[in-house]
């Protein structure tokens, strides 16, 4: 089993209601499970968000806590709900109304990776489902709303930064066209968990670092920006997919010649999204 359920790194002094968070990048594949499943030690790991965790690592030096996985996608798949089980792969669980994202076999326990490749050769027990949730997700999903919470009682509201990766080739059915290709992806789940303001300046913060970005197509948003994301409430989540190649050779899964300059690139983004959530900067803004 992965040694922990996740990572809390907390700043030193707090000072912004912007939570950073990192569901798909953990890496910790315990033989175990490798045993058990029939993709190499390679493939197992295409579903994952690498590297994220270190392109984002730089925000409690900015006030922010991050908080990221420890156990990886292909093992429990953190933005997904504990009830979507995927009748296809876990043994009792009856079919229920349709789930996309289950039927394609990305529920919570995913039966495949990148590509639609099988993890297994056959079916898990309810039993391993189960305690893979209680292990690790249940435990990282209470982390991230127990940060939330904080963040509003210090300072009326939280502002949940979902961090993401995107393949390459995910775009490629809408950059027919186009002038730049977009490179990052706000998901705010067309408008419903985050107020304007936020995704406008989450959103300034990337293209003020050149990159080009658009919002909700192809990803919107899923699990965690549909349950977190309560702007009526002032808790805000917006999705954040980087395309992969910006700073990673993704058929090797290693970090390209660009990777160094781009985590420098990133540290001014995410300095500039820590900063909207600063209390002076919201009594300035009013």
């Amino acid at each position: 089993m992965p040694k922990v359920a996740y990572d809390l790194v907390h700043p030193e002094h707090r000072c912004t209601s912007v939570v950073f968070a990192s569901p798909h990048s953990g890496r910790d594949y315990p033989w175990t499970f490798l045993r058990r499943t029939v993709l190499d030690q390679h493939a197992i790991r295409t579903s994952e968000d690498a590297f994220v965790d270190q392109i984002f690592d730089c925000a409690p030096q900015f006030g922010a806590p991050f908080l990221r996985a420890g156990a990886p996608r292909a093992f429990v798949d953190l933005n997904r709900g504990a009830d979507e089980l995927d009748p296809a792969l876990i043994e009792g669980v009856a079919k229920a109304g349709h789930n996309p994202r289950v039927a394609s076999g990305l529920g919570v326990i995913p039966r495949v990776v990148a590509n639609g490749k099988a993890i297994y050769s056959g079916k898990l027990p309810l039993a391993e489902a189960k305690r893979r949730i209680d292990t690790y997700w249940r435990p990282y999903h209470e982390m991230l709303q127990r940060q939330l919470n904080e963040a509003r009682a210090l300072f009326g509201e939280a502002i949940l930064i979902d961090c993401h990766s995107m393949p390459h080739e995910a775009l490629d059915t809408i950059t027919r066209g186009v002038k730049k290709r977009p490179e990052v992806v706000i998901g705010d789940r067309f408008g419903a968990s985050a107020r304007a303001d936020v995704v406008e300046r989450v959103e300034a913060a990337f293209a003020s670092a050149g990159l080009s970005v658009v919002r909700n197509a192809p990803f919107a948003g899923a699990y965690i920006t549909q349950t977190y994301g309560r702007p009526s409430r002032n808790q805000h989540a917006v999705q954040i997919e980087i395309d992969r190649s910006l700073y990673m050779n993704e058929q090797m899964i290693r970090p390209n010649g660009n990777f160094n300059a781009f985590r420098r690139l990133m540290r001014q983004v995410v300095a500039e999204i820590a900063v909207i959530g600063q209390a002076e900067d919201r009594l300035a803004a009013e």
